[in-house]
């Protein structure tokens, strides 16, 4: 019988596919990772990750003025101390990587949105996320630590917070100090389902946060848990989060949807190192077309339900869109 239903009929040239299309990506849902380190006129590429550096304050004003040019509405900081050790003093000394380069890039481009991660990993002598208690992180000493670092952050100028730890009760301890602090109005983006997930490994060589010994498998989640994900999104909205985020972004696009169907907040997905860097790999070695490997993940994510994308592909994907 001849096809009454023909869907190649919505297919047939670009235009119309643009206009029946589901997911559209926008620079408004991206988040530029940038990472700073000590020092002055450091630039230092990261092996691991091309096209990525380690920046100095002074540089990334400049890197800022250049993300913010293209239409990307925001960064998150993560920083790289000259000095660390076993508190991670660093995260939240009111001079530190972060706080000077918030302000720096707050004077130079007011507009831009500056997050901040909020964690000990980059800080610690030992690369774990809080204070060492019998070969463990203690959870609610680090909480202490967390809030400070997220009060100097808001005080440096921040416009969100970040935390990252994974750390149980750290929303409601940092929405706490914040409100008492003078800064009821600071949301934070937590990361609410952050997996231990392989991905990252390029991340730790960037940030310089390889655990010294052990992992991280005891605080953050275990990728074979599902279920766990909304049990965790539940728990850090009930606290205080005005964002939830899933991390990594590609390997978990099951829970990207169940959260985006479960709950009524902004969901934002990290498009981690690690993913972005097996793209970045093949490229070179010529396996795949690049451009359009990158698009079609960043939609994957999006179609999936996040809301906001931080990625490290940010810079190429709206020069893409705009082309």
């Amino acid at each position: 019988m001849f096809p009454i239903h023909r869907p190649r009929r919505l297919r047939k040239n670009e235009t119309i596919r643009r206009m029946v299309r589901e997911t559209s990506l926008s620079p408004d849902s991206f988040i530029y990772p940038l990472f700073v380190t000590f020092g002055k006129h450091t630039r230092k590429e990261i092996p691991s990750m091309p096209g990525c550096f380690q920046e100095s304050a002074d540089e990334i004003v400049k890197h800022a003025k250049e993300i913010y040019s293209l239409g990307i509405p925001a960064v998150i900081l993560f920083g790289i101390p000259e000095h660390k050790d076993e508190i991670g003093s660093g995260a939240y000394d009111d001079h530190g990587v972060v706080q000077e380069a918030i302000r720096a890039v707050k004077d130079a481009v007011p507009e831009l949105i500056l997050i901040t991660d909020v964690c000990m990993c980059e800080y610690t002598n030992h690369g774990h996320c809080g204070i060492i208690k019998d070969g463990d992180v203690d959870n609610d000493q680090t909480l202490e630590l967390l809030a400070k670092e997220a009060v100097s952050h808001a005080q440096a100028g921040a416009d969100m917070v970040a935390p990252s730890d994974m750390m149980d009760g750290r929303v409601e301890a940092i929405r706490i100090a914040l409100d008492e602090e003078g800064f009821p109005d600071m949301p934070i983006m937590s990361y609410a389902a952050k997996y231990a997930s392989a991905f990252y490994g390029p991340f730790r060589d960037a940030a310089e946060s390889i655990p010294q010994f052990g992992d991280r498998r005891s605080y953050q989640m275990d990728p074979a848990n599902r279920r766990e994900a909304l049990k965790e999104v539940a728990l850090d909205i009930e606290e205080g989060a005005d964002i939830v985020m899933v991390k990594p972004a590609l390997a978990y696009l099951d829970v990207i949807s169940d959260v985006k169907d479960a709950f009524d907040v902004p969901v934002a997905a990290y498009n981690v190192s690690g993913e972005y860097s097996l793209v970045k790999a093949a490229g070179k070695l010529g396996w795949i077309d690049e451009q359009r490997v990158i698009m079609e993940i960043l939609t994957s994510i999006k179609r999936a339900g996040a809301d906001l994308i931080l990625t490290y592909f940010a810079k190429e994907a709206v020069k893409l869109l705009n082309k």
